[in-house]
C-alpha cells in the first residue's frame, strides 16, 4: 500500500513514471507477466510488445491508483485468456509470498510471549486462508477451465454442467474477513515490545486485503461480463 497522487493513468504515459508514482504497480506488471527492463517504454509500446489489450492494462493500473473500473464494454473477449493469466499469477502471489509472510510475522509474535488472543490470531488467519485456498482452487479447476474452453470454442455452455452464473453464485468476497482481523490487532490487542513485528504485519494485512479486492473486481467487472458475452453469443 503507497500514498499516491491518484494520476489517470493514459496510453500515451511512460509505465516508469506511472511505477515511480505508485510502486503497487510493480504486482500488475508481475502478474502480467512483464520482466523486462522498462526504459522509456510507454503503455502502448509496452502493451504492443506483451500482446495485452491497452485499455485492459490501463484499466487495471488505474484501479490500483483507486479509480473505479468505469466504461469497459470495449474490451476485446480476446483479452480473457491474459486476464486468466493474470488472476492465476496473482494466487501465486497470494500463496507463495503473502501467506508464508503473514503466518511468518504472527508465529514471530506468539514466539516472544504476547497474549494468548495471538493465538486465536493465528487460528483465525489460518481457518481465513483455508477458504481463500478454496476459492482460488474452485477459480483454477473449474471456472477458469470453463472460460478458457469457452473461448476456444471447445466448451458448450449450453450444456448446463457450468455456467457463469455457477461462479457467480458461488463467488464471494474473499478480503471482507481481513478488516475483523486488522480490527483485533488495531483495537484490541496489546503488543508488547514488538511494534516493528506488528506493523509490518499490518502492513502486509492490508497489501493482501487491497490486492484481494482488486482481484474480485477484475473477476466480477471485467471477466464475469466478457465471458458473459460469449454465452450469450453461443444460446442464439
Amino acid at each position: 500500500m503507497y500514498l499516491t497522487s491518484k494520476t489517470y493513468v493514459k496510453s500515451d504515459m511512460k509505465i516508469s513514471d506511472i511505477v515511480r508514482e505508485n510502486p503497487s504497480i510493480l504486482l500488475v506488471l508481475e502478474h502480467f507477466g512483464i520482466e523486462d527492463v522498462l526504459q522509456d517504454k510507454t503503455i502502448s509500446r509496452l502493451c504492443s510488445e506483451y500482446g495485452i489489450e491497452e485499455l485492459l492494462f490501463i484499466v487495471i493500473c488505474n484501479l490500483y491508483n483507486g479509480f473505479n473500473v468505469g466504461d469497459t464494454s470495449k474490451l476485446e473477449a480476446s483479452s480473457i485468456p491474459v486476464i486468466i493469466m493474470y488472476l492465476n499469477n496473482s494466487h501465486h502471489y497470494y500463496i507463495n509470498e503473502k501467506y508464508p509472510e503473514i503466518t511468518a510475522y504472527i508465529k514471530e509474535l506468539n514466539a516472544s510471549g504476547q497474549p494468548k488472543e495471538m493465538k486465536l490470531v493465528e487460528a483465525f488467519f489460518n481457518e481465513y486462508f483455508e477458504e481463500v485456498m478454496e476459492h482460488l482452487d474452485y477459480e483454477g479447476e473449474m471456472a477458469f477451465p470453463y472460460f478458457s474452453g469457452l473461448f476456444e470454442n471447445k466448451q458448450n455452455s449450453s450444456s448446463g454442467k457450468f455456467s457463469v452464473n455457477h461462479y457467480q453464485n458461488h463467488h464471494s468476497d474473499i478480503e471482507s474477513k481481513l478488516a475483523d482481523l486488522k480490527n483485533l490487532l488495531l483495537q484490541h490487542i496489546q503488543i508488547k515490545n514488538q511494534g516493528i513485528v506488528k506493523r509490518k504485519l499490518l502492513y502486509s494485512l492490508f497489501e493482501l486485503e487491497f490486492d484481494l479486492k482488486i482481484h474480485s473486481l477484475i473477476e466480477e467487472q471485467i471477466l464475469i461480463p466478457l465471458v458473459l458475452s460469449i454465452e450469450n453469443k453461443s444460446t442464439k
